[in-house]
């Protein structure tokens, strides 16, 4: 089992700055995949950004048309975290942001992700 917890989320101005961090324990593996998902209200689920090992000490990041260019995933192995830092953040921004651990390498669907943190709430105000 992988436990996630997600911090970071609070309330910003539309074109402001968060960093999300995403806490794993447990049975992590640098070979894990992580993604971070968001749910706007009466909204789907969606993917917005990945970070998947891509072999050695390489690892591939791939992103939301949304939030290209202003997103940014990395992770930290020897802390076992997973970070997002979201800048010039838009009101379409707003929602409940996940972190999610997958134990496949190519995980590319929600369906894929194993684990799930409990979520942290992003408002982006005008």
């Amino acid at each position: 089992q992988v436990q996630l917890v997600e911090s970071g989320g609070g309330l910003v101005q539309a074109g402001g700055s968060l960093r999300l961090s995403c806490a794993a324990s447990g049975r992590t593996s640098s070979r894990y995949s992580m993604g971070w998902f968001r749910q706007a209200p009466g909204k789907e689920r969606e993917s917005v950004a990945a970070v998947r090992w891509s072999g050695g000490s390489t690892y591939l990041a791939d992103y939301a048309d949304s939030v290209k260019g202003r997103f940014t995933i990395f992770r930290d192995n020897a802390k076992n975290t997973v970070y997002l830092q979201m800048n010039n953040l838009k009101p379409e921004d707003t929602g409940i942001y996940y972190c999610a651990a997958s134990s496949l390498v190519r995980a590319t669907r929600t369906g894929d992700y194993d684990y799930w943190g409990q979520g942290t709430q992003v408002t982006v105000s005008l």
